[in-house]
């Protein structure tokens, strides 16, 4: 209803154009927005306040030309001029009654728009290195991401969703030699585990496939590995040990054999990160490797781009990129004095790649940590001749778990912390994709684990799905009864829902597309969740007050007619967020 309005409001100010109006702004600037007072309409525009000084009219006297100009329309019972000069709209009651047909005539496809006229958007999320398995932070992106994606795809963008792979760099390495040490304990050497090493439990499964794969063959004795290496932590430095590690790795395996147990770490994590992504019904379009980017050219054709462009330049060795000199805080080193280009080349690559694929709009989902990277990776984007504002990026604030009153520790090299996997196995997929949606992705997410099993109306996902659910059962009450249900008959007499509770029933359910095109502009995929909750709260009230299988026939379908309306919104809405919509609990 509210797109049907500010097409009417469009319409209106056409026909003014050229007398009252020089011209006509921008289609996206006439909005109506919902009233807070219902004695004022149901909708309200400040279009007139905005163009009246332009005119140079009094608002007043341009909203009551606006009026004027409005074509008929069957959704507006009334349309008056307020205040300074706000317009407000009175529905009819047959705008609802056409929603309501609009709900089961799309289906499916209610509140779909065309919104984003088919923008190609690449939304890059999850990313974690693959150099262990995904925790509960990881699970914040995977949801935030999916979400999002499935959110802009209804309102009409060409929507693909990528998942970058750091395969190179430090952590690859540090992985392979984590890997490499407990294979030689398999081997049957006594050495000491490094302290900046991946020390989780799933090191040693890829360990034992090492020996499966490469037998003896990269067996060497302990002494030989640990002679004349620095201390390690507490009495040394453990970045200084484990690069030393790293470079005795590689020279007493070679070059061959340090890639044979890097390849097959990241092979077996890729494995893993693809098939427990997979199970929470995340999917990607596109797995990009960081490696094969390297090795594709694109770094040194971005470095090129750069160079071409004159934003280049050499600093003791090292070839900086003049960063500031587009709104970054500091200038970047783009390769070092050693020859090795920096993980802010292949950054920059990247992107450049994004935008050379056709791609107008890049979306990438980040953890909290990233601050300043949208600065730095703007900056190479438009000196690179892009458009910098292209890049968006969205940062997924921590997510704290808590049994009781007991919040569980994490730390990723420590290997103390909770895998999603271990988290969908407790609560399931659907109470992981609601709670880690329920809050705004910017706001700290403190997860309850026993809130998110329970089956009460607190757990807010078990009440959404509830109602859903007790939609099903009315319609097999009725079926068990002998009675049939009419649907055209039940929308022909939806003037006859006239009870309070009936009435802000529809009035919830036309919101929906309002709500998701506002998801999707914001970004924000928790502003659907709250109206989710909010429409099962509406409609539990009306459960609990009214019944729906009444004798009188006409009465009877138009109320299931409303509340079939409410599960199809319900199943819409739930669909984007990836949880289920159950006909049974």
């Amino acid at each position: 209803m509210k797109q049907e309005l500010e097409r009417l409001l469009v319409a209106a100010l056409k026909t003014l154009e050229g007398s009252l109006l020089a011209e006509l702004p921008p289609a996206g600037a006439v909005t109506v927005e919902r009233t807070r007072d219902a004695g004022h309409g149901e909708f309200a525009t400040s279009v007139a306040l905005r163009l009246a000084k332009a005119a140079r009219k009094n608002p007043r006297e341009l909203a009551a030309a606006i009026v004027k100009a409005l074509p008929s329309s069957p959704l507006i019972e009334r349309t008056e001029v307020a205040g300074a000069g706000f317009i407000n709209f009175h529905l009819a009651r047959a705008a609802y009654a056409s929603e309501l047909a609009a709900i089961h005539a799309q289906g499916d496809a209610y509140g779909e728009s065309r919104m984003g006229a088919g923008e190609r958007v690449l939304v890059e999320f999850v990313s974690a290195n693959p150099t262990g398995p995904l925790h509960v932070g990881h699970g914040r992106q995977a949801a935030y991401g999916a979400t999002l994606a499935n959110i802009l795809t209804a309102v009409g963008y060409a929507v693909e969703r990528e998942y970058y792979i750091n395969d190179a760099g430090r952590q690859m390495d540090i992985l392979a030699v984590s890997t490499w040490v407990r294979y030689l304990e398999i081997c049957g050497e006594t050495l000491p585990f490094p302290e900046n090493g991946y020390r989780g439990e799933y090191v040693r499964p890829l360990a034992a496939k090492l020996r499966a794969e490469a037998g003896q063959g990269l067996h060497r004795s302990a002494a030989a590995v640990l002679e004349g290496l620095p201390a390690d932590a507490p009495a040394g430095d453990k970045e200084a040990y484990i690069d030393a590690l790293i470079t005795r790795c590689r020279e007493l395996i070679g070059v061959d054999g340090f890639r044979q147990v890097l390849n097959l770490a990241l092979a077996h994590m890729l494995a893993d990160l693809r098939e427990d992504l997979a199970e929470f019904g995340v999917l990607f379009d596109h797995w990009t490797s960081e490696r094969a980017l390297g090795e594709s050219g694109a770094i040194d054709h971005a470095l090129a781009v750069l160079e071409q462009q004159g934003r280049l330049e050499r600093r003791e060795g090292a070839l900086w990129f003049r960063a500031t000199e587009f709104g970054d805080e500091k200038d970047r080193v783009v390769v070092r004095e050693n020859g090795v280009k920096t993980y802010f080349a292949s950054d920059i690559a990247y992107h450049l790649a994004k935008c050379e694929r056709g791609f107008k709009r890049l979306i990438d989902v980040l953890g909290a940590d990233h601050h300043g990277y949208v600065a730095r990776v703007r900056a190479g984007l438009i000196a690179m001749g892009q458009p910098g504002d292209c890049l968006e990026a969205t940062l997924i604030q921590f997510v704290s778990l808590f049994r009781g009153a007991e919040k569980i520790p994490m730390g990723k090299r420590e290997a103390q912390f909770v895998t999603l996997r271990q988290l969908r196995a407790e609560v399931g997929n659907d109470a992981c994709r609601f709670f880690y949606l329920m809050r705004s992705h910017d706001q700290p997410l403190d997860f309850d684990l026993e809130l998110a099993k329970s089956r009460t109306n607190e757990n807010p996902v078990y009440y959404i799905q509830y109602a859903h659910a007790r939609v099903a059962s009315v319609m097999k009450q009725l079926a068990a009864r002998g009675l049939h249900f009419d649907l055209e008959a039940g929308l022909a007499n939806v003037a006859r829902l006239t009870e309070a509770q009936e009435q802000a029933v529809l009035s919830s359910l036309t919101r929906y597309p309002e709500f998701l095109e506002q998801a999707a502009v914001n970004r924000t995929p928790h502003t659907l969740v709250h109206y989710l909750r909010e429409l099962a709260n509406t409609f539990h009230t009306y459960y609990n007050a009214s019944a729906f299988i009444v004798e009188d026939a006409t009465l009877r379908d138009a109320r299931l007619a409303l509340v079939l309306g409410v599960a199809q919104v319900l199943k819409n809405g739930l669909r984007l967020l990836g949880v289920s919509a159950p006909t049974s609990m």
